[in-house]
Parts: C-alpha cells; structure tokens; sequence
C-alpha cells in the first residue's frame, strides 16, 4: 500500500464529512435530478467525478500550483466559472414555462447536458483546486515513494465516495422532480428554485477569496 495506513484512516473519515456536507456540487445534482429526472442526477454526479479526477491528475502534476503562484490565473477561472453558472440559473428561470406549455422534451436538461454541465462547472470551480492543493497533499508522504501512484489511490477514493454519496443525492431527487414534474404549478417553481440555485453558486463562486 503506497499511502501510510494511519493516513489513510483520516483521509476517508475526513473526505466523508467533506462529502456529505452539502455544497455546491451536491446543489447543483440536486438540482439537475430535480429538474430532469433520475438519470441527469447520475450523470451530472458523472460529470463532476470526472472533473475529480482531472483536477487530481493535475495536483499529482504539479500544475495546480499555477493557479496558487499566480492570482490572475485564479481569478480568471474563478469569473469564468461563477459567470456560466449564472447564465444556466438565468436561463432556466426565463424558461421556466416550456415544459409546462408542452414544448418539446428538450427543454429539460438532457444527460448528456447534465453530464457535460457537472464537468464544465466544476473543472471551472477554483475551490476544486484549492482543494487539491490544499487538502490532497496532506495525506501524501514523499518518502514512501510514487508521489503520483499516492495522488492516483487518493483520487480513486473520492471519486467513489462522489458516486456513494451525490450519486445518491441526484436518484432521489430525480424520482421526487418526477412526481412533482406531473404537476403544473410545481414543474414552474422546480424550474425556478433550481435557477436560483445556479444562480446563487455562481455568486458564491464569484465571491471566494
């Protein structure tokens, strides 16, 4: 086993907390299974555990020091990032009565939109990446060798716990957007709530220090 043993009993009590405490990629699953249905939540959780697993790869690279060294580099996905989630939670608010006027199916997100949304928001969340440089490395011991090998089992273990949990998150809340998609007045304010939600991720991102 790369990684010391005790280090990696704190690393999954530590990333299970992390995990089950709601932020902005459980809203954002949340919100695609609620307004999509079962298999969008899924797919968006896809989409943000592959995003993981990228931003991962390059801590293990040491390409996310970039974005410590230099501000502006943080900044600008940091902008980029908090802008495109406000211009989903706009969009979905002023299209809140498609679905329910009978436009065509495609005015819900698709999976392959959910999918692509997770891996886009998230690969352009820089919280991700101070994650990674912040929290990662914490658990990495170099002298017990294969730096990238220790990244690589840390990686794997919270993609799946990303499954476990948001995965979870995003079927239940698909079947309950179902159920209250059949009524009118519901599939508005499903539309309505989950823009906000966009809206008030991309704020918050906006906002980080």
């Amino acid at each position: 086993m790369p990684i010391d043993q005790h280090l990696l009993l704190a690393f999954l009590l530590t990333a299970t907390i992390a995990m089950i405490t709601p932020g902005p990629d459980m809203l954002f699953i949340l919100g695609c299974g609620m307004r999509s249905g079962p298999r969008a939540g899924l797919l968006a959780t896809a989409g943000v555990a592959t995003s993981e697993a990228v931003h991962v790869a390059v801590a293990a690279a040491g390409l996310a020091a970039l974005f410590a060294a230099v501000p502006v580099a943080f900044a600008a996905v940091r902008i980029v990032g908090a802008a495109y989630l406000i211009y989903l939670g706009v969009q979905m608010i002023r299209h809140r009565n498609d679905a329910i006027d009978d436009a065509p199916a495609g005015a819900a997100m698709s999976g392959r939109k959910a999918y692509f949304t997770g891996l886009t928001t998230n690969l352009l969340n820089p919280k991700m990446v101070t994650f990674t440089i912040a929290f990662l490395p914490q658990f990495v011991v170099p002298d017990h060798g294969r730096v990238w090998l220790q990244f690589a089992v840390l990686g794997a273990i919270l993609i799946v716990l990303e499954f476990l949990v948001d995965g979870t998150v995003g079927l239940l809340s698909g079947r309950i957007g179902g159920w209250l998609r059949a009524r009118r007045t519901a599939r508005r304010r499903i539309d309505t709530a989950t823009g906000g939600i966009f809206i008030g991720l991309g704020v918050r991102l906006a906002l980080l220090r």
